[in-house]
């Protein structure tokens, strides 16, 4: 499938702002699911663009603006084309719990075991991991097990959270968006030691207006596969990735610093049309 995608982000500011540096994760990736077939950022007020890699291998967009402005606009256009990806079927049993010394020993795994910026793994979060895991004695079991928990005992409340909403407030109030849904089934997974990393992307739908989240689970033998808890599922071709990382903390679409008023007012709009 081939999907068209506007991300558009606006500040506005009550008075105006200066020394503005800012990182922008918006560009979807290029792997074996997806192609990005082109992608144009645009930045006004006008201002030189430059790329690099993270860690993650995520590109961030960044750009400075010294001069005073009280807008900031950053607008991305991006046409992708996805394919089905490789899924496991629901009643497989690939790998069993023995082998998670297997992810313990790797490096690449290392970072998505550990507790991150908006994930703990404190003693509650290890006994909801148990809960949800009882009686499973296969990774990609333990991980459907843990995906169907957090979405039949979590509910879906627009607005409820915020961005900077950590597991705990979360698990407490058992209700949030598709970020705290996948902050949740990643500290589960972690208590137990499934690696999983957070994905940021878009659901490719028409009624789409913000980006998604969901995670990856990696399962020895399988790599790594994703699981979206929001919906239940295995994500297909209306799912687009853009970023990976340890939690939202790693892949906000823009992040950034500037000196003057902290009086100001996001508009976030995304769009997504069917090509093909």
């Amino acid at each position: 499938m081939k999907w068209e995608i506007f991300h558009r982000t606006r500040y506005r500011y009550a008075s105006p702002v200066r020394e503005s540096f800012n990182e922008v994760r918006v560009r979807p990736v290029t792997n074996e699911h997806q192609t990005l077939d082109s992608f144009l950022l645009k930045v006004l007020p006008a201002a030189r663009l430059q790329h690099y890699e993270d860690f993650y291998a995520n590109c961030i967009h960044h750009f400075e603006l010294p001069e005073p402005h009280d807008t900031l606009l950053i607008e991305a256009n991006s046409v992708v084309t996805t394919r089905p990806p490789a899924t496991l079927a629901f009643d497989a049993m690939p790998a069993p719990l023995s082998r998670l010394p297997e992810a313990l020993r790797s490096e690449r795994c290392f970072d998505y075991l550990q507790a991150s910026h908006f994930v703990d793994l404190s003693p509650e979060t290890w006994r909801l991991a148990l809960d949800a895991t009882d009686g499973q004695t296969d990774i990609w079991q333990s991980a459907l097990a843990i995906m169907r928990f957090v979405y039949g005992n979590f509910r879906y409340e627009p607005s409820s959270t915020g961005v900077h909403t950590h597991i705990r407030e979360v698990i407490e109030q058992r209700r949030g968006v598709c970020q705290d849904f996948a902050h949740v089934m990643l500290g589960l997974c972690r208590s137990v030691k499934i690696p999983a990393l957070y994905v940021s992307g878009y659901l490719a739908t028409e009624t789409a207006s913000a980006t998604h989240a969901w995670v990856e689970v990696f399962i020895p033998g399988h790599g790594w596969r994703a699981l979206d808890p929001t919906h239940n599922s295995q994500p297909g071709e209306t799912y687009v990735k853009i970023a990976v990382g340890r939690d939202y903390a790693d892949v906000p679409p823009v992040s950034g610093h500037y000196k003057g008023t902290t009086d100001r007012r996001m508009d976030v709009e995304v769009q997504i049309r069917s090509l093909a």
